[in-house]
């Protein structure tokens, strides 16, 4: 074979590879309505931690846009909440940017459950960077994008659910509302006092054999008492995964009627209509 036709093999090669790699070196606004695939440096984790992002088609960085900070439950990641059915499409339709932290790995429960909780490889202080990811890629987020700051929301499942409480109470000031599923979640209610102005719409499965509706009832009866504003929808017959796809057309009514408010709130509990068996 002589050197031209060797010469146009690895030109051809070459711009296969540049097809298949592009995407990554592309900005997230060239790359408008797919799930990406995204990392950075965590400088106190000493490592490379993986994030994942929604931009809708709809994004114009010279108009604010609205942000939902999604947490995944335990054992999952980044891209297994992204994948939840409807969640994407849900904010593809209603102009919302999505990013998913990691929340270090896959049992770090952002900090809800204290500073500490590694063990085995785990460092000792999984919970602090755990909750410091989120923080991080936060930040990440609206440095890169036009965020409007009165419309950043929280959402999680399972873990991600306890960790959005936990969230919404150690940064009050941040969130416009919040939405745990299935909330995994064991302190004191009583520190719902620091974010009593948040609002929140709940989902709950009364026959979740993970987590027990009547934790969840716990925090209900907290926000009452704090006349916090709320929205609890408790699913007859629900476990604990099925809850989690089920009332995404609810939770995004929510975030759209709620902008951040001032610190006084109202209790209103909505009963549920859908079944998760």
């Amino acid at each position: 074979m002589n050197h031209r036709a060797i010469s146009l093999r690895v030109v051809s090669l070459l711009c296969v590879l540049t097809c298949l790699i592009t995407p990554s070196w592309l900005s997230a606004e060239e790359v408008k309505g797919q799930i990406q695939a995204r990392h950075y440096d965590f400088k106190e984790a000493g490592k490379q931690m993986e994030y994942s992002l929604y931009v809708p088609k709809s994004y114009d960085k010279a108009k604010k846009s609205r942000l939902i900070v999604a947490l995944h439950g335990l054992a999952g990641n980044p891209k297994q909440i992204m994948h939840y059915p409807g969640f994407v499409q849900h904010a593809e339709k209603n102009n919302y940017i999505i990013v998913a932290p990691m929340g270090y790995n896959s049992r770090g429960w952002y900090g809800s459950r204290g500073d500490a909780g590694g063990f085995g490889p785990d460092p000792k202080n999984l919970g602090a960077l755990s909750e410091k990811d989120v923080m991080n890629v936060l930040g990440i987020v609206r440095k890169e994008f036009n965020i409007d700051p009165e419309r950043i929301y929280l959402l999680g499942h399972s873990m991600g659910g306890g960790g959005s409480i936990h969230l919404a109470m150690k940064y009050p000031d941040i969130w416009a509302a919040i939405a745990p599923i299935a909330p995994a979640i064991y302190g004191n209610p009583a520190g719902l006092e620091k974010a009593k102005h948040i609002p929140a719409i709940v989902i709950q499965g009364d026959k979740d054999r993970l987590v027990k509706v009547e934790n969840t009832r716990r925090w209900i009866a907290k926000m009452k008492e704090l006349e916090m504003k709320h929205v609890y929808i408790e699913v007859k017959g629900g476990g604990h995964i099925w809850v989690a796809f089920q009332h995404f057309p609810e939770i995004f009514k929510f975030y759209d009627q709620h902008p951040k408010q001032q610190k006084s709130g109202k209790a209103v509990t909505t009963p549920a209509t859908n079944l998760d068996r």
